[in-house]
């Protein structure tokens, strides 16, 4: 059987993912869940099934709703974050079997490929892969090898022809498609668990060209993003309706730990069980108004927690959408409801921003430029849809023009382009 010269690009992103097919006039996604052409990075792995190749394990939106719901076994996210470390070749237990981190991202590029495949109706034996400007930081060494195990997992599920584009670059050709003279744009691609920077050249007559690396002055990032939003929206409008900050019969401060923990998404699990339930319920003397515990007792009791988070998320969209909502907490108790603002939010995330802006404004320095040197700011990535988030990274950027392109699908589409160049 002779390799097919059909092709995609693979946005494989520490959060979530995309692929991008070709089409008569650009590219397009594919839906790789029902309606959703993005989808968590994420694999569950039922401890009772075998998964060999990963055939039976869960993708996704499925893998995330097998733990939240409590099946038994292994839930992998965030795998891109291994490569370029030791881990890449290291196994991990899952009930009797023991999985490589590396054979985890190949079973994942797999299960992609065959969503493509799919829609294409066509097997594709070609793929162009985003990758950060750094796997790893100070290492060329380490750097080369992660995109080298990248590379591995991808020819391991078919992928004869592999190539790689720069994230931040591909999610900038839109932007670099339209413009009619060199510009410095910063490129601020703000997702769900970091927030990048990247300071790229763009112009009309480096459009064609495969290798792009020149073009990339400078990059920096931060570990805040739309998570850190979620976890501080949640701890000061949900949590204190359970007590967070309230006040004991002595005055001294409720006990935090717990809310901190029903905020942190990989964390809420261990708290439904029995030992660190009765821990909490053991606590009821420290509250000044028992109704906070009792609420409390009752979001661990019905597992409430990622509900919860869920919650947090769709107010912080809200109000980046209409400026005012009410957070309907009826799971909790009936009625029970908060009101949210713009004001609150900014409130709430003022110390994040504040660090987020100053990343950017040093991934500029980085290069030896002063603020007033770019030409544009381009937003990319589910945060930047936050008003007050996007207006504080611009306002040193005097000079600079902001331009927001699709938040999910600017580097997929990005990746598409390039690789019909590359494959033409």
């Amino acid at each position: 059987m002779s390799l097919s010269t059909a092709f995609c690009a693979i946005d494989f992103g520490t959060s979530n993912s995309a692929v991008a097919l070709p089409v008569a006039d650009g590219v397009r996604l594919v839906q790789l869940e029902p309606g959703h052409d993005t989808m968590p990075t994420a694999v569950f792995y039922e401890a009772e099934l075998g998964h060999g190749d990963g055939e039976g394990a869960r993708f996704g939106r499925a893998a995330v709703a097998a733990y939240v719901e409590g099946h038994e076994g292994r839930l992998m996210r965030s795998m891109k974050s291994v490569l370029g470390s030791s881990l890449v070749e290291d196994t991990t237990a899952v009930g009797d079997r023991a999985y490589r981190y590396i054979d985890i991202i190949s079973h994942y590029l797999r299960h992609l490929k065959q969503r493509a495949e799919r829609e294409a109706g066509a097997p594709l034996g070609r793929v162009v892969l985003g990758r950060p400007v750094h796997f790893v930081d100070d290492d060329a060494q380490r750097d080369a090898r992660a995109q080298q195990a990248l590379e591995s997992a991808a020819r391991a599920v078919g992928f004869a022809e592999v190539g790689f584009q720069f994230e931040p670059i591909a999610a900038a050709f839109d932007h670099e498609s339209r413009i009619e003279r060199e510009e410095l744009v910063l490129v601020a691609d703000i997702g769900g668990g970091t927030s990048d920077f990247s300071l790229v050249r763009l112009s009309p007559a480096r459009r064609a060209r495969l290798d792009r690396s020149a073009d990339i002055l400078a990059n920096h990032g931060v570990h805040i993003a739309g998570t850190d939003f979620d976890f501080r929206v949640e701890l000061e409008a949900i949590a204190r309706e359970l007590g967070f900050k309230a006040a004991g019969p002595g005055g001294r401060e409720v006990p935090s730990k717990t809310y901190f923990e029903l905020a942190t998404w990989h964390l809420i699990n261990t708290l439904y069980a029995p030992l660190r339930m009765a821990e909490v319920k053991s606590l009821k003397s420290f509250y000044a108004n028992p109704v906070h515990h009792e609420r409390l007792m009752r979001v661990l009791q019905r597992h409430l927690g990622h509900a919860l988070i869920g919650l947090a998320e769709g107010a912080k969209i809200e109000v980046a959408a209409g400026g005012e909502t009410r957070i309907d907490l009826s799971v909790i108790e009936p009625e029970l409801a908060v009101a949210f603002s713009a004001d609150r939010l900014a409130q709430c995330i003022a110390s994040d921003v504040e660090r987020v802006v100053a990343t950017g404004v040093d991934t500029v320095r980085r290069a030896g430029l002063t603020p007033d040197a770019v030409d544009a700011l381009y937003f990319t990535g589910g945060s930047t849809g936050l008003t007050v988030l996007a207006q504080a990274i611009a306002a040193p950027f005097t000079k600079a023009r902001s331009v927001y392109g699709e938040k999910f699908a600017s580097v997929a589409t990005g990746l598409g382009i390039h690789a019909a160049r590359m494959f033409a």
